[in-house]
């Protein structure tokens, strides 16, 4: 499964990666995958099943995206992402099968440490913040903020999340996150950070 093309990198025999192309090391791309030329993806990554990527596309490092996900040209992801099972980004906001609109892609960008549900779907030219998690199959028309729990069709913020993916208290001001201890002040429409704790990079 390794290849000489690059060190450190395992590609599925069933796998397809055009060149050139950037995969970092210790990255992983499994059974059916595409990886168009010209994508960038980083260390540590985990590509599942039927995972594509597009020849513009910006992944950081430490990402997983599960299987079947596509990720179109215009879509730029953070470390440390999640892509759950089968969500679904976008680039047009207006498509036709009979009209070229090559030159119209949105940009969507996807922030540090963000969770995306499976089957959630990302309408383009949308920024999702850090830390910030969709729920499954919700559908995101407008940005996220950093921190914020998002749910439903189309998707409302409903809490705020820690960065260790924790819910947290659903009441304004001082807040602590009960799984890592970070702590928080909360406002009815913001999030400040007093302090991380707990496994990884907060920065």
């Amino acid at each position: 499964m390794s290849d000489d093309r690059h060190p450190g990198v395992k590609i599925h025999p069933t796998a397809v990666v055009d060149e050139p192309c950037e995969l970092g090391p210790g990255t992983a791309i499994w059974h059916f995958c595409h990886v168009f030329a010209g994508a960038r993806i980083g260390r540590d990554c985990s590509l599942g099943q039927n995972v594509s990527v597009a020849s513009t596309v910006v992944i950081g490092d430490g990402c997983k995206l599960q299987n079947n996900v596509s990720v179109y040209d215009g879509v730029e992801i953070g470390d440390g992402v999640f892509c759950g099972p089968s969500m679904v980004f976008t680039n047009v906001l207006h498509p036709r099968a009979f009209v070229s609109r090559k030159d119209e892609f949105a940009p969507t960008r996807v922030g540090r440490g963000v969770s995306l549900g499976a089957n959630c779907t990302i309408v383009c030219g949308n920024d999702i913040g850090a830390y910030a998690f969709v729920g499954a199959g919700a559908v995101v028309h407008r940005d996220v903020p950093a921190h914020a729990l998002v749910v439903g069709a189309p998707a409302r913020r409903v809490g705020w999340a820690c960065r260790c993916g924790e819910s947290l208290p659903k009441a304004t001001g001082p807040a602590r996150c009960e799984r890592c201890g970070s702590e928080f002040v909360l406002g009815d429409e913001s999030i400040d950070v007093v302090c991380y704790r707990g496994e990884g990079d907060p920065e």
